[in-house]
């Protein structure tokens, strides 16, 4: 494989690993403000991508996945608020552990990595382009 095509695979697969963790942010977001159902429910738990380098033995070429996304196990976040009907018997209700902060820094910290794995690819093609007009003018 050439180290051209190997640049291409290599960015592409960030390009899905940013991908996919976008949308597990998006999902945290979603669900920063939902609560249990009842006082003995648990609301919705923060998720962290957890990504995996891959080795591929045919191109030799070593790329990125997002593998999976694990359980946030910090503390949920209590509101005193005992009219809700998910509050517990002291008037608290528990709320995601989702800071809406830290997932803004995180999209844009996934967004600038996914521009860098685009702009890779923009310039192995102007690269590859301009060496075949220089191989046509020959």
């Amino acid at each position: 494989m050439s180290d051209m095509s190997a640049a291409l695979k290599i960015a592409a697969a960030g390009m899905r690993a940013q991908s996919s963790r976008m949308r597990i942010i998006a999902e945290n977001v979603a669900n920063a403000g939902s609560t249990a159902t009842g006082p003995d429910g648990q609301p919705y738990r923060r998720k962290i991508p957890v990504f995996t380098e891959e080795l591929d033995r045919a191109t030799g070429t070593h790329t990125v996945r997002m593998s999976k996304a694990l359980p946030d196990p910090s503390d949920f976040r209590s509101v005193y608020d005992p009219g809700h009907p998910a509050a517990d018997a002291k008037g608290f209700v528990k709320y995601p552990n989702v800071n809406s902060m830290v997932e803004l820094m995180d999209m844009r910290e996934a967004q600038r990595s996914f521009e860098a794995n685009i702009s890779v690819i923009e310039n192995s093609r102007a690269m590859l382009s301009r060496t075949l007009e220089l191989l046509r003018s020959r």
